[in-house]
């Protein structure tokens, strides 16, 4: 993980809006989100292994990432590039789930944390650039 200074950092913003916003430009609600937290993801590359995270917290009201309609502010918390490496293929050692029909066929990152490349940091830099050009401090 490479933080990266911001200052979209400490913003407060309507949810919706900014969700709709992102999206334009590549970024997605990322699958993790919460009802107090979550963050809008954009893959920096063809593999989707490297990441620019911009993580928030709720600050009113509650997210729901499944509707449209949504009352929540957040606050930007720092920005983050991150880069997982996993192993190419299923995983030899699958393990069945709920009712042993569905198997969880994909590997664990080899590495969750994998050191950034320069250009990738360049790259997640001028795309948080232009998020920030959106909402100026």
């Amino acid at each position: 993980m490479h933080p990266l200074q911001s200052r979209l950092t400490g913003q407060e913003q309507e949810f919706a809006p900014v969700r709709s916003a992102l999206a334009e430009r590549g970024f997605a609600l990322g699958g993790a989100w919460e009802y107090d937290r979550g963050s809008f993801d954009c893959a920096l590359d063809e593999g989707n292994k490297v990441w620019l995270r911009l993580p928030f917290r709720v600050t009113n009201g509650n997210l729901d990432g499944e509707t449209a309609e949504n009352d929540a502010k957040i606050r930007f918390d720092e920005p983050y590039v991150l880069k997982h490496l996993y192993n190419e293929g299923l995983d030899a050692e699958a393990q069945p789930r709920t009712f042993g029909a569905v198997f969880d066929q994909f590997q664990d990152p080899v590495e969750p944390d994998a050191d950034i490349e320069t250009r990738w940091i360049d790259e997640a830099r001028e795309r948080l650039e232009e998020v920030e050009r959106i909402y100026p401090a």
